[in-house]
């Protein structure tokens, strides 16, 4: 261990993997098992090997969430089963959209327990490594972390910004919503409020629990090249520090990490001092040739040694306090794609906590 790292984890080390089956922000089943493959796959034997005190506590479960939703839905104003109007067969009549946004109330539910849990395992000075599931996921993660942590700064890789806002979004889809959520951008709390007072009064308003605890100045992407037309205007308005595959291709990806972890760290006025780093992976970073297996793949994307530097270059930081690895969907591709997908993910776990090439 790195006396950097000592400054963050306690000794011995220790990884907690939070496995989230979860895929209630994006609309594809299936990447809901992505952790439960990696798990299966050797994961924790591996990270054992690294000489990580691993604890591991079996993949979080959320239907007692859905019940909890489902059941104050209907004690509420809900239809009885079985008339007329009951709508339980053919839609979540206890979950209605708000806008087109889909799954509001279990996507904040879920990651509110995800932010409890990863704050927790960070506040006993444990790594905290999520493993999704749906990249909304980083709602919970991020504010998890920086509870712990208030300091910390992310570095986000992937394809997508996932930025958009309820105004921005053209799906729906909150899986492409986590950082605005994050940052408090407007056109979130505001919309998800009005909506809920003139339409649905007895049910609660998401995303009500999430404080604005990111600032644009404490989040660096790596890796984008699908980004809406209403994203880029937000990273632009905002001043965010993106770093694109132009980017990549333009200073190679030694260079461009080197520009990210400089960016994160302008303001330290100590040179010894390190900014702890939460890591946000989503498979899809990685071009698809690379890693098939995942819900959103867009050509032109990282390659394997690329996404490696990136874990690698982060870990020899010393700075490294929370960990996701999100996106892996097993139910997309043929075996030989999910394995070597799942493979892939193990991978750039190992080489974000330590695993070196000599």
């Amino acid at each position: 261990m790195t006396s950097e790292l000592a400054q963050f984890l306690k000794s011995p080390k220790t990884v907690s993997i939070v496995g989230c089956p979860f895929s209630g922000g994006q609309p594809k089943i299936g990447v809901d098992e992505g952790p439960i493959h990696l798990v299966e796959a050797g994961l924790v034997n591996q990270l054992q090997e690294l000489g990580w005190n691993v604890k591991f506590d079996g993949h979080h479960q959320f239907e007692d969430i859905k019940y909890t939703l489902s059941s104050s839905s209907a004690t509420a104003s809900s239809p009885a089963a079985g008339t007329d109007n009951d709508t339980s067969t053919t839609s979540n009549h206890w979950d209605p959209p708000i806008g087109i946004l889909k799954n509001p109330r279990l996507v904040s539910r879920v990651c509110e327990e995800v932010a409890k849990v990863v704050s927790g395992h960070a506040k006993k000075g444990e790594l905290p490594l999520t493993l999704g599931g749906d990249h909304s996921l980083a709602m919970g993660t991020i504010s998890g972390t920086l509870d712990a942590h208030p300091s910390a700064g992310v570095i986000w890789v992937d394809a997508h910004a996932d930025i958009n806002t309820a105004a921005t979004t053209e799906s729906g889809n909150i899986h492409g919503m986590p950082v605005s959520f994050l940052m408090g951008l407007d056109g979130n709390h505001q919309a998800f409020s009005d909506y809920n007072k003139s339409n649905s009064p007895s049910l609660e308003t998401p995303f009500a629990w999430i404080k604005p605890v990111l600032k644009p100045s404490s989040i660096v992407y790596i890796g984008l090249r699908d980004v809406d037309s209403g994203e880029k205007k937000i990273l632009k308005d905002n001043g965010i520090k993106a770093f694109s595959m132009h980017d990549v291709d333009r200073y190679g990806i030694g260079k461009v990490v080197e520009m990210a972890l400089d960016y994160l760290n302008a303001d330290n006025t100590n040179p010894d001092e390190v900014r702890p780093i939460h890591l946000s992976f989503d498979v899809d970073a990685l071009d698809p040739s690379v890693a098939p297996s995942t819900g959103t793949p867009v050509r032109g994307g990282l390659t394997f040694r690329e996404g490696h530097y990136i874990c690698e270059r982060i870990w020899e930081t010393g700075a490294l306090v929370g960990l996701d690895l999100m996106e892996v969907n097993p139910s997309l591709e043929d075996d030989v794609s999910v394995k070597q997908t799942v493979a892939v993910g193990c991978s750039l776990v190992r080489a974000a906590l330590g695993e070196t090439l000599l």
